[in-house]
């Protein structure tokens, strides 16, 4: 796994979207950029919403990315402009940078990044820096556009003070960054980010951090396609909340268990507690928990805890005011799907004759587990999904943190023609909007490169 500092060198700017970036820094700032930093966005093939309890999760970088350019000065203030006029320009004095989490702004997940890093260093005080940001990820598609932001600004806050971090304490640090923002997410977005190689998806294990190649058969593409609703993670609770009910659920199993469950917070850290396997998991989850909505004083009785504390020391900010969790429900999608990561890796590994077919029905078992037992698909998602099997995709599921965003196919190359044409045809060109976001929600995606530093000679 390659863990040196990202860093490459480019020798021109031949480069057609880097030029015009270098144009709009000039025209900006009347000065040319220093360096350059990119970071990609991501597609998880499987493993949703299990990160941040502790399991393997397997994505891929796509090629599209946040591009950033970067000059440093002495200014004592960070400038941020974004090549697309819907994003406002944003100047802050690097001392007083402060992180709204109930306004979450593109420049705030930038300054994510800037916190996180100098916090990392414990950087008394930070360079001045112009930045102009130029993204070809989808707005809250579920491709980690805002990640990558993250991502890039961390990675531009390291070269700007002249520091160097290896990929994995880079990826490590802007997965705590984006707490700042409100965020409780489990690190797979910031990891491939860094950690993806051109050609590979990823296997990417948690505490410690590794990435392991996983080679994708021969004989399928995949293929996104967003759904063309909107979804922010920071905006609402409903991110926040499913891992509040994981939380909740480990306690109530270790309780359940005779463990110590205080200091119990992942359903990963509850399976190594008790070494048990991921089947045996899920038949402790049919024995302790009930299918119906635990109420707060249900919860609190069981746990012998007051309300206070389970406001305090279990629920976030923002999800304060819930009075029922669906502990049941969480924790069964969460076993289950850990256990498609892995099955989705041998298979990779072994390449069986129907390889593509398995790999596509464990991708198919993956959206109706994120659509019936952890909710966070929606109509349109799972209207896309329907058409998308229907037209030729052996698999097709959400991928992403869910509610909007987008779907990831699994499609016979020979297919591919008729099912982009097809897709176009169902779902987008019937509905003005979508039609108009068509050419960036449709495509076919290759395993692509990790974030990098680029320097001109």
């Amino acid at each position: 796994m390659p863990t040196n500092p990202p860093k490459i060198k480019v020798l021109s700017c031949g480069n057609e979207r880097l030029q015009k970036l270098k144009e709009a820094f000039h025209g900006k700032y009347g000065q040319m950029p220093l360096f350059y930093a990119c970071a990609p966005g991501r597609v998880n093939l499987i493993g949703e919403h299990i990160d941040y309890c502790g399991y393997a999760v397997l994505p891929m970088a796509i090629e599209q990315n946040i591009l950033a350019a970067v000059s440093v000065n002495d200014s004592q203030s960070i400038q941020l402009a974004n090549t697309d006029p819907k994003y406002k320009d944003f100047s802050v004095s690097v001392d007083r940078i402060s992180i709204d989490k109930d306004n979450p702004q593109w420049y705030f997940y930038f300054l994510c990044g800037v916190k996180g890093i100098q916090e990392h260093l414990s950087l008394s005080s930070l360079s001045g820096m112009s930045c102009v940001v130029d993204g070809t990820i989808p707005a809250s598609s579920g491709l980690s556009s805002s990640s990558a932001l993250v991502c890039c600004a961390g990675l531009v806050t390291m070269e700007a003070n002249q520091k160097s971090l290896s990929k994995v304490t880079l990826a490590e640090t802007c997965a705590k960054c984006e707490r700042f923002i409100g965020t409780e997410g489990g690190g797979m977005d910031q990891s491939i980010s860094f950690l993806a190689e051109k050609g590979t998806a990823k296997l990417i294990e948690f505490n410690p951090l590794r990435a392991t190649d996983v080679r994708l058969p021969d004989g399928a593409v995949f293929v996104i396609a967003n759904c063309c609703v909107e979804m922010n993670k920071a905006a609402t609770s409903h991110f926040n909340m499913r891992v509040v009910e994981c939380r909740i659920a480990t306690k109530m199993l270790a309780k359940a268990r005779g463990l110590q469950w205080s200091q119990l917070q992942k359903l990963g850290e509850l399976q190594m507690e008790l070494q048990a396997s991921l089947d045996e998991m899920l038949e402790l989850v049919e024995e302790v928990l009930h299918p119906e909505p635990y109420s707060t004083e249900e919860i609190c009785k069981t746990l012998s805890i007051s309300t206070e504390h389970l406001r305090e020391n279990i629920l976030s900010t923002n999800t304060q005011h819930a009075t029922h969790f669906k502990l049941y429900q969480r924790a069964r999608h969460v076993y289950g799907e850990a256990a498609r990561v892995l099955q989705f890796k041998a298979v990779c590994d072994s390449v069986p004759v129907n390889a593509v077919a398995q790999l596509g029905d464990l991708m198919n078992q993956s959206h109706v587990s994120c659509r019936d037992l952890y909710e966070c698909s929606c109509p349109e998602l799972d209207q896309l999904v329907d058409i998308c099997l229907q037209v030729g995709a052996v698999g097709s599921r959400l991928t992403g943190a869910g509610w909007g965003g987008c779907t990831v196919s699994m499609v016979p190359s020979e297919k591919i023609d008729y099912f982009l044409q097809t897709v176009r045809e169902r779902y987008y060109t019937p509905d003005a909007r979508r039609s108009a976001l068509e050419k960036q929600s449709l495509f076919v995606t290759r395993p692509g490169g990790g974030a990098a530093i680029f320097t001109e000679e």
